[in-house]
């Protein structure tokens, strides 16, 4: 879709094209599903999580103050509907659940994502953001309405627990590889 097309879908989704909304939503399916996958484990989740940030977005859609920032709005209401259901499971499954493709991984990718999800909430959403889906700093500032600054210092706090928990060597030592 060309970015006049996008803009012109966004403006009439805004008015209440359905049509124009559905357009939108089928040029980011890949985007959501890319996004909800890096932040939860189970397909069905993932699904779940999709329609009910697709659902909040079509009601909240006439609502939008700036248009311009419709892809940002919409992946930020999925990040939150991500998180109810990682909330919702951590509640009722034991803490160690991982995505199901960890176990075709090695045993320092499986720590790893072990590690990860031992974070607090928003240190581990910045690290499954910016390392698992590798999204910029400056999208993830936006979608989280936080600096830029601000995440580069809860990067480096997540970095220091993981480089701990994984019992790798200090920033400055000989083999620093994070």
């Amino acid at each position: 879709m060309s970015e006049l097309a996008w803009k012109t879908d966004v403006q009439l989704a805004c008015s209440g094209d359905r049509d124009a909304f559905a357009r939108l939503i089928r040029e980011m399916q890949n985007e959501l599903y890319g996004m909800a996958r890096t932040l939860l484990s189970k397909d069905e989740d993932c699904a779940d999580a999709i329609q009910e940030a697709i659902l909040k977005a079509y009601r909240g859609v006439p609502k939008l103050r700036e248009p311009a920032y419709f892809r940002t709005w919409l992946l930020r209401i999925l990040i939150h509907e991500c998180q109810q259901i990682y909330r919702k499971q951590k509640r009722t499954t034991p803490s160690d659940n991982l995505p199901e493709r960890a176990a075709q991984s090695t045993e320092s990718d499986l720590d790893l994502r072990q590690a990860v999800e031992r974070l607090e909430e928003p240190l581990r959403l910045l690290v499954k953001l910016h390392y698992f889906a590798d999204l910029p700093l400056s999208q993830i500032a936006d979608m989280m309405e936080v600096s830029e600054g601000t995440l580069k210092s809860r990067l480096h706090r997540a970095r220091r627990y993981l480089a701990k928990w994984l019992n790798l060597p200090e920033r400055g030592e000989v083999g620093y590889e994070f």
